[in-house]
This record gives structure tokens, C-alpha cells and sequence, in this order.
């Protein structure tokens, strides 16, 4: 199967190796996740497994999720995602899987999903890296513009903004992968994970890490 299991950024610190040398690395916490739903190719289509991570008020849950929680005698989650797999696996519905999965395949590096941090509102410095205007004396006050945007340089056809113009606009909570990070340390007592370097997303924000499909 794909190991995959969901977890919280907890944030970044550092680690000393043996002659002293600093590596920067990423806390996450990582689980428990309880398998809501197993799905296979007979039924579904697909192999898959429904992970449900982080308990929910049942207040603020409809009936449809604790029904389907109940299923796997567990309550409702905040968080519920899908899982895909190369085959049948072993897991039921109602296992719980932890940080130990890791070490018992003994995995070094892993891939790790998750949501960027929101800049609001950006403009072309900030968003692109565009270098700006000219800034010498006796150029108009607008030296972070993204300067003429309509030119048909670019292929050489016709008027007009061509797609994928790079421009000004909101920055940030995109879905992005960092892939092949390698794996410090695993602490299955406190269910922690010390990963190599950053990875995307706030502090507290959901994340998922799998084992990596380059490396290991």
C-alpha cells in the first residue's frame, strides 16, 4: 500500500550532528488516523482508504458523518481524506494507524502535502520576482508596476492579454508537494515525525506525509 497518514505542523527548530553542524527540520505531529472506509476495485472502481484524523463535536456534525463514523465505531473527524492504493490491503475499516507504520517499513524519505500560507493580495514583485521599473530621476512614480501587459510579443499574434499572463492577484493557499524530504527521527511515544527543511503551510495547518515515490 501507499503509507500516507495526516498530521499537524507543529513548527521548525533545529538538530546538531556530531561535529556540531545545524540542520533545520520540520515537527509534525501524525496521527492517529482511524479508517473510516476501505474501498476496493469490486465495489468502487479503485483501491483506496478513507482516513479520518482529529475528533469533531458531534453538534457541529450532521447525521450523514456520524453514521458513517459510527461504522467504524469512532466519532466524528474534522478531517477526512482519501488515501489511493496500488492494491488490496490488509487494514479494516475501524484500524487505527500511527506514526509506528513508518518505522516498521523503515522509512527515510517521505513527500509531504499541504496548504500554503495566504499573502492576500500581491503584487508583481512579490508574486512573480518581476524586477520593477526603472528607479532613476525623472521616471514616473510606479517603479513596482508590472509595466505594458497588452504587447503581442509574446506570439505575435493579435491584441490583447494573452493566458497566463503573469500579473498581480492573490498569493498563496495552494495545494503544493514537497517532495523527497528526508526523515530525522521518528518518536512513536509522542507520535512525532522530525523531518528535514520546510515544508509548505502554517503552524497548526493540516498536512499529509507519505512515503516518497523518488527516494527510499
Amino acid at each position: 500500500m501507499t503509507l500516507a497518514l495526516l498530521g499537524t505542523k507543529i513548527g521548525m527548530t533545529r538538530v546538531l550532528g556530531e561535529r556540531g553542524e545545524a540542520t533545520p527540520v520540520t515537527v509534525v505531529k501524525v496521527g492517529p488516523c482511524v479508517v473510516l472506509q476501505v474501498k476496493n476495485r469490486e465495489t468502487d472502481g479503485y483501491d483506496a482508504l478513507q482516513l479520518g484524523f482529529v475528533d469533531a463535536k458531534p453538534h457541529r456534525s450532521t447525521m450523514p458523518q456520524i453514521g458513517h463514523a459510527a461504522k467504524a465505531r469512532t466519532g466524528p473527524k474534522r478531517y477526512i481524506r482519501e488515501v489511493r492504493l496500488d492494491g488490496p490491503s490488509s487494514v479494516k475499516r475501524g484500524d487505527v494507524l500511527t506514526v509506528e507504520r513508518f518505522l516498521e517499513d523503515e522509512i527515510t524519505y517521505v513527500d509531504v502535502t499541504g496548504t500554503t500560507k495566504g499573502k492576500g493580495f500581491a503584487g508583481v514583485m512579490k508574486r512573480h520576482g518581476f524586477g520593477g521599473l526603472c528607479a532613476s530621476h525623472g521616471v514616473e512614480r510606479k517603479h513596482r508596476s508590472a509595466g505594458s501587459i497588452g504587447g503581442h510579443a509574446d506570439t505575435g499574434t493579435g491584441r490583447g492579454v494573452k493566458k497566463g499572463k503573469p500579473m498581480a492577484g492573490h498569493m498563496g493557499t495552494n495545494r503544493r508537494t514537497v517532495s523527497s524530504l528526508r526523515l530525522i527521527k521518528v518518536i512513536p511515544e509522542q507520535g512525532l515525525m522530525v523531518i528535514q527543511g520546510s515544508v509548505p503551510g502554517a503552524n497548526g495547518s493540516l498536512l499529509m506525509v507519505k512515503k516518497a515515490k523518488k527516494k527510499g
